[in-house]
């Protein structure tokens, strides 16, 4: 299977039509279709529902360009290591983390590190644990931050010096904003918007002292600020950490803590035994170096 396919296989994809696939791919129609239809003839699938108006993907057409994607970043990845300068410390780092105000942590290293690298570039991607593993243990990031320490057996890693605290996000009209702090059986009998990532929940049920048959969940989240709007419109209070909501001035909006306190550990990791890149290696150590700076008197 020819990654050169793969790429035309996906143009397709996202123009939903081959003559505009082949528009953009700088060739013409005829041998687009005979690509393509050679791919569908070497996998024994079909992969295109080529219709009037525009063309759809199958189901085997839709896992292969899951899969089409992460090969073309992987190899695109690798590409932009193996041309990297030697002479000055240039390439690309990739990052993957979940919601967290920590991420200024990583922020402030890479802008350190701009200063002596300014070759190096960075790519965000934002995502829950597991997406962020994911993406981890296939090579398609370097690097990935993780709220909790769950899963960090799996990884080489670096504790941030800072921890995230979970609390709870309501309306300032609640009941519950006249409290300094939430108690578990605060809770019991409100209608609660919960992170659907597994790790994090079981770590909060823990805490709530309740199983979770009995507790009174509305709705799940993968993005704070999502549940946020419906906390504004009174549909329920969100279990969420400190720090990712604007809750001064006008809105209507506020963070109670939990109590007893629920923290959670913060940690960079990167894959065992993995050959790191010079960009991302010296960012490594650019980032041990700012947790050591930290816990400097």
């Amino acid at each position: 299977m020819d990654i050169r396919v793969l790429q035309y296989f996906l143009a397709v994809a996202r123009e939903e039509s081959i003559t505009k696939a082949a528009e953009t791919l700088r060739m013409t129609q005829p041998p687009l279709s005979r690509q393509l239809k050679d791919l569908e003839e070497e996998l024994g699938k079909q992969l295109l529902i080529r219709g009037s108006k525009k063309v759809t993907l199958t189901e085997d057409g839709m896992l292969l360009r899951k899969r089409a994607e992460e090969l073309v970043d992987l190899m695109e990845k690798t590409k932009a290591e193996l041309t990297a300068s030697n002479e000055n410390i240039n390439g690309e780092i990739y990052i993957g983390c979940g919601e967290t105000d920590s991420i200024s942590f990583l922020a402030q290293a890479a802008q350190n590190m701009q200063k002596k690298h300014p070759l190096i570039h960075y790519h965000i991607y934002s995502g829950d644990e597991e997406r962020v593993m994911e993406k981890l243990d296939k090579g398609l990031i370097d690097f990935g931050l993780l709220v909790g320490a769950s899963a960090i057996s799996r990884y080489n890693y670096i504790k941030l010096p800072q921890k995230d605290l979970w609390g709870v996000l309501m309306r300032k009209d609640s009941p519950l904003a006249e409290k300094e702090n939430i108690r578990a059986e605060d809770l019991w009998d409100k209608p609660l918007i919960v992170s659907h990532q597994t790790s994090i929940n079981t770590e909060m049920f823990r805490w709530l002292k309740s199983d979770i048959s009995r507790l009174n969940i509305v709705a799940t989240y993968d993005l704070v600020y999502n549940a946020a709007q419906f906390v504004k419109k009174g549909f329920g209070y969100v279990i969420a950490l400190d720090k990712l909501i604007n809750t001064t001035g006008d809105s209507n909006l506020c963070f109670r803590p939990l109590f007893p306190a629920l923290e959670a550990e913060l940690c960079i990791v990167w894959k065992k035994y993995q050959l790191l890149s010079r960009a991302s290696n010296t960012f490594l150590q650019q980032l041990q170096q700012e947790v050591d700076d930290s816990s400097c008197p």
